[in-house]
C-alpha cells in the first residue's frame, strides 16, 4: 500500500492521502447510519401466523449488487433479474427453482451469462422440538448437492441453529461444466432474541463453502416490513471484515392466494462488506427468496423470532372460501 500511495504521488499525482481518507470516511458514514436504524427505532405488535392452502408461485425482482474496491471509480454495479417459482406441495414439501439474467454489469464477464440459482426440492418436518429441513438439488453460489438444516428453541428468547451440507458445483458460463460433491461444509451457532425491541443476536463459527474455517456475529433490528443488521466476520482465509445488511418486504402487502399465483419477489436484499472477501465466510443459500428477517422456516411451521411479528404479508386464501 505504500508503494501503491508513492507511485501515484509521485508519477501519476494522485493525492492518495486525500483519496483514502474520503474513501474510509464513506465507509465509517454508512456504520453509523446502520448503527442509528439498529438503537432507534418503532418496531412492530405481535400476531399470530397464517396458512395457505397448497400452490405454486411464479415471481420476479432485481438482484442488486455494488463494490467498492476499485480506487479509480467509486462504484462499480450488478442488476440481474432473478425470476423464479414455489410449489407449495402440501406438507411443508416444496419445489422452487430460480434463474438470475444479468442487466447491467461491471463484475466482468463471468457474470455476463444467465446463471441457476435454485432448482431443488425440500421437505420441512419436526422431531420433538428439534425443526429441520432437507434439500436437495441446485442452490445459489454455482452449487449442487444436499443440505440439512436444524432449529432447536430453547425458550422465546435462546435457539441453537446448524447447517450441513454435501456440495459440488455446477457452472453454466462460458461452458457447462459438473464438478461432483466433494466437500462437506457446516456451521453450529446460537442465536438470542429480545421480544421487547425484537432484536436478535446471531453467532455460528464453522466450516464454509471454500474450505475456510471462521464464525460470525451479527445484531439485527427488525422493523415493519425491514431488517437492519451489522455484522463482524473472521475466515482463516482473508482475516476479519465486517458490514451491514438490510432486508426489506415488498409490497403489495395485502394478497390474494390461488392455485397458481404471479407475484413480486417477496424482498429486497442488499449488504455491505468493507473488505470484500468473497471467498471467506460463504454458505449457498437453498431458498431463492431465504434471507435472514424470516430465516430457514416457513412461518407457519416455526414460531421464533421474527415470525412472532406482526406477518409482512396478510393473505386471503381464496382457495378455502
Amino acid at each position: 500500500m505504500e508503494f501503491f500511495a508513492y507511485f501515484c504521488s509521485r508519477f501519476l499525482h494522485i493525492n492518495t492521502t486525500a483519496m483514502f481518507q474520503r474513501y474510509q470516511s464513506s465507509q465509517h458514514r454508512l456504520l453509523w447510519v446502520v448503527l442509528l436504524i439498529l438503537f432507534f427505532g418503532v418496531s412492530q405488535p405481535k400476531a399470530v401466523s397464517q396458512t395457505v392452502s397448497p400452490g405454486i408461485d411464479f415471481f420476479s425482482g432485481v438482484d442488486f449488487n455494488f463494490r467498492d474496491i476499485n480506487y479509480k471509480t467509486q462504484y462499480e454495479f450488478l442488476i440481474r433479474l432473478n425470476p423464479g417459482f414455489k410449489w407449495d406441495m402440501g406438507n411443508h414439501w416444496q419445489l422452487s427453482g430460480q434463474v438470475l439474467i444479468p442487466i447491467v454489469n461491471q463484475y466482468g464477464t463471468e457474470y455476463s451469462f444467465f446463471q441457476i440459482n435454485a432448482l431443488n426440492v425440500s421437505k420441512e418436518f419436526k422431531i420433538r422440538n428439534l425443526y429441520l429441513k432437507a434439500t436437495a438439488g441446485a442452490f445459489n453460489l454455482n452449487t449442487y448437492g444436499l443440505d440439512m438444516k436444524a432449529f432447536l428453541p430453547l425458550c422465546d428468547w435462546f435457539a441453537f441453529e446448524g447447517q450441513a451440507g454435501y456440495v459440488g458445483f455446477v457452472f453454466v458460463s462460458p461452458r457447462w461444466e459438473i464438478v461432483a460433491p466433494n466437500r462437506f461444509v457446516g456451521t453450529i451457532g446460537g442465536d438470542f432474541y429480545l421480544p421487547q425491541w425484537n432484536t436478535q443476536f446471531r453467532g455460528v463459527f464453522g466450516r464454509y463453502l471454500y474450505r475456510d474455517l471462521g464464525f460470525e456475529l451479527e445484531a439485527m433490528r427488525h422493523f415493519n416490513h425491514t431488517t437492519a443488521s451489522i455484522y463482524g466476520r473472521w475466515s482463516n482465509n482473508e482475516g476479519f471484515d465486517a458490514g451491514f445488511r438490510f432486508i426489506i418486504a415488498l409490497p403489495p402487502y395485502h394478497r390474494k392466494h390461488r392455485a397458481v399465483n404471479v407475484r413480486p419477489i417477496s424482498n429486497f436484499r442488499t449488504s455491505y462488506s468493507v473488505m470484500y472477501n468473497i471467498y471467506s465466510n460463504r454458505m449457498y443459500k437453498t431458498d431463492p427468496e431465504e434471507n435472514e428477517r424470516d430465516g430457514w422456516f416457513s412461518r407457519d411451521f416455526l414460531q421464533w423470532g421474527s415470525h412472532t411479528m406482526e406477518p409482512d404479508f396478510i393473505i386471503k386464501d381464496l382457495r378455502k372460501q
